[in-house]
C-alpha cells in the first residue's frame, strides 16, 4: 500500500549546537551536500509509489529537516511533539500548526517526548522509548488520545537517543532492532513479543542502520549498513540503499527526514 509521509527540505540545514553524541559543531555540515542527499531520498520514496507532502523550513531552526520528530499521526489523530531541547522548541508548534490547518484533529503535549523518534507503530501497538528524550508520562497520554496500546522501551545508550535510531517497524507485526540499545528488561520484552525479528550488529548500529523506513515490501536504508542490508534481503524485502552521511552528523538518517502520516 502506497504511503504518505510529510518530509522538509533541509535549507537551513547546519550543526550550530550538540545536543547529541553525533553532533560535533566545529566539524559543522555541509547544507548543499546535505539537500543533494535529502533530494536523493525524497525521490527514492517517490520511485516507490509513495506520496510525499512537504512542510516549509522555517529560519534558525537547523534541525527541522528531522520530520519524524516533529509529531506522531495515527489514524489522522496528531500528538504533537514538544522537544527536551530549547534549540527545537519551536519545530513543534511549526508542524503542529501544519496539520492543524490541513483539518486534521491535534493534541498539544503536556508532556516532553519527540513523535516518532520515540514512538513507531505497528498494526495493535505502538513502541514508545524513553530515557533521553521523552518522558514516561506521554506514553500514557498519546495512549489515551490515540486509542492503541502503547509499550514503554528505555533506552541506556546515549548515541541512540531515540527509538528510531535502534529500532524500526519491517511491517505491522514485526521489527529489527539493536539489542544493545536497551536495557535487559526492554530486551526481554523485545524477545517475547518478536521472536522473529530481525537483529542487527553493532556495526550496522553505528552507522546508524536502524533508523530505516519500511513499507512493508521495500526498506529504505543508509547505505553503510552492510550487514543489516543482507539480512533483509534474506529475508525477502527489496533494500533501497541511501547515502545520508552529512545528516548524519547531526544524528538523522532516513527514518528521521520521514514523519508518516497515517
Amino acid at each position: 500500500m502506497p504511503k504518505h509521509y510529510l518530509m522538509c527540505r533541509p535549507e537551513h540545514f547546519a550543526v550550530e549546537y550538540a545536543i547529541n553524541p553525533w553532533m560535533d559543531p566545529e566539524q559543522g555540515a555541509d547544507r548543499d551536500t546535505a539537500i543533494r542527499q535529502w533530494e536523493g531520498l525524497k525521490a527514492a520514496y517517490e520511485e516507490l509509489g509513495h506520496q510525499v507532502s512537504l512542510i516549509d523550513p522555517v529560519e534558525g531552526l537547523p534541525d527541522m529537516v528531522f520530520a519524524a520528530n516533529g509529531a506522531l499521526v495515527v489514524g489522522g489523530r496528531v500528538y504533537g511533539a514538544k522537544f527536551a531541547h530549547s534549540e527545537r522548541a519551536a519545530e513543534g508548534p511549526a508542524y503542529l500548526r501544519w496539520f492543524a490547518e490541513r483539518g486534521y484533529a491535534t493534541k498539544e503535549a503536556s508532556f516532553t517526548n519527540e513523535g516518532e523518534g520515540d514512538f513507531l507503530t505497528l498494526d495493535e501497538v505502538i513502541l514508545a522509548g524513553t530515557g533521553f528524550r521523552t518522558d514516561k508520562a506521554a506514553h500514557l497520554e498519546a495512549q489515551e488520545f490515540l486509542g492503541l496500546p502503547v509499550v514503554t522501551l528505555q533506552l541506556v545508550d546515549p548515541r541512540y537517543y531515540h527509538l528510531d535510531t535502534a529500532l524500526f517497524p519491517l511491517d505491522g507485526r514485526n521489527i529489527a532492532y539493536y539489542p544493545g540499545a536497551f536495557s535487559q528488561g526492554s530486551q526481554e520484552v523485545l524477545r517475547r513479543m518478536f521472536p522473529d525479528a530481525v537483529i542487527a550488529t553493532a556495526a550496522d548500529a553505528e552507522v546508524l542502520g536502524l533508523n530505516a523506513v519500511s513499507d512493508g515490501s521495500h526498506v529504505v536504508i543508509n547505505v553503510e549498513a552492510q550487514e543489516l542490508q543482507l539480512e533483509l534481503k534474506r529475508r525477502g524485502y527489496e533494500v533501497i540503499p541511501v547515502d545520508l552521511s552529512e545528516l548524519r552528523k547531526a544524528g538523522g538518517g532516513p527514518k528521521c527526514c520521514t514523519l508518516e502520516i497515517r
